[in-house]
């Protein structure tokens, strides 16, 4: 088969490699219906992540269940199927309580931007919707395997609660979508940070109630302007950097919640300015197998509708030109089609 393969900074190539198969009896091996490039591929795409040697790219996928090794038994060749980007046998002690991506037996799932896909520890990672999908549903419930997953579980880490005031640090896809899963846990007020116009325009499509355009100190003097000098209930930090996520930190109120899911880059806390701000702090990996049931359901019955994040499509042999539109921010997310 063809996929993507990461050679060096911003050297993107669509070439041979390996057809996946079955290595271990939880293995199952799927055809994928979509994919795309998350913006956490941008870090080793940009350089601030080293790229080693050639790389199979891409971690986000959806699609029709090929093949599976002997010990599966709930995933069934023909199903549809969705899974996280960690692998987890949603059994141990991590997974019962809801944290499948820190599963004592995790595996990363990489290589999805390719036309098949390996998953491990089929019976705990992937789930299969009502029946196979139509075609516009795919775009949303791709989402489901990472950004929407990871945007729910900035919004859960935050404590959104109905009637809330809730602030959303970023405006790519992850922020976006952040901003969609606050308005639908019941938030009151919703703040979205963004300085373009077409993302701002989604926000408030998906139920920002506001939106500003400072950063750093501006943005944390903004929202406490807009919040009588209090702070937000809960912030959402969807970048990764030390400016966002003291900017998350510092907009929050005493007693609120940063829901961090921004994969950290140089990010240092002052522990003397943590301890006197009052703030909880919760995040990390998101744990999307944890939420796959409930967000299936929404997509399915129309509640939401995350695909519209993807504003660019593509064909799998364009994927350097997917990357090349998501980091110069010409596109906020590219849909990938075999």
């Amino acid at each position: 088969m063809r996929g993507a393969v990461l050679h060096a900074p911003r050297d993107v190539r669509y070439e041979e490699r390996d057809d996946p198969t079955i290595i271990k009896p939880a293995d199952a091996v799927i055809r994928i219906s979509a994919t795309c490039v998350c913006g956490s591929d941008l870090w080793p795409y940009r350089g601030a992540d080293q790229v080693t040697g050639p790389t199979p790219m891409g971690h986000e996928y959806c699609g029709t269940v090929q093949e599976v090794g002997g010990e599966v038994r709930s995933i069934k060749p023909g199903q549809f199927v969705i899974g996280s980007f960690f692998a987890s046998d949603n059994t141990c002690p991590n997974c019962q309580v809801g944290y499948q991506s820190s599963c004592q037996h995790a595996e990363f799932v990489g290589g999805a931007q390719a036309s098949l896909q390996r998953v491990p520890l089929a019976d705990g990672t992937l789930v299969a919707t009502p029946g196979v999908p139509s075609e516009d549903l795919i775009p949303s419930l791709l989402s489901l395997s990472d950004v929407m997953g990871t945007g729910w579980f900035a919004a859960n880490a935050a404590n959104v609660k109905p009637g809330s005031t809730v602030a959303v640090v970023g405006d790519g896809a992850v922020g976006l979508l952040g901003v969609l899963s606050a308005k639908q846990m019941g938030a009151e007020r919703i703040i979205a940070m963004s300085r373009h116009q077409s993302r701002q325009r989604l926000a408030s499509d998906f139920g920002a109630t506001d939106i500003v355009t400072e950063r750093g100190d501006d943005g944390v003097a903004r929202i406490k302007e807009l919040t009588h000098g209090v702070g937000a209930d809960a912030v959402l930090e969807c970048v990764g950097t030390q400016q966002s996520m003291m900017q998350a930190i510092r907009s929050t109120r005493p007693g609120g919640s940063v829901g961090y899911v921004g994969v950290p880059h140089g990010v240092e806390l002052d522990g003397h300015e943590l301890f006197f701000s009052h703030v909880h702090l919760h995040g990390g990996p998101a744990p999307v197998r944890r939420f796959l049931p409930e967000l299936i359901d929404l997509v399915w019955n129309g509640k939401i509708n995350p695909g519209k994040v993807f504003d660019l499509t593509l064909t799998l042999d364009q994927v350097a030109e997917a990357y090349r539109a998501m980091d110069e921010r010409r596109a906020i997310k590219v849909l990938l089609r075999p």
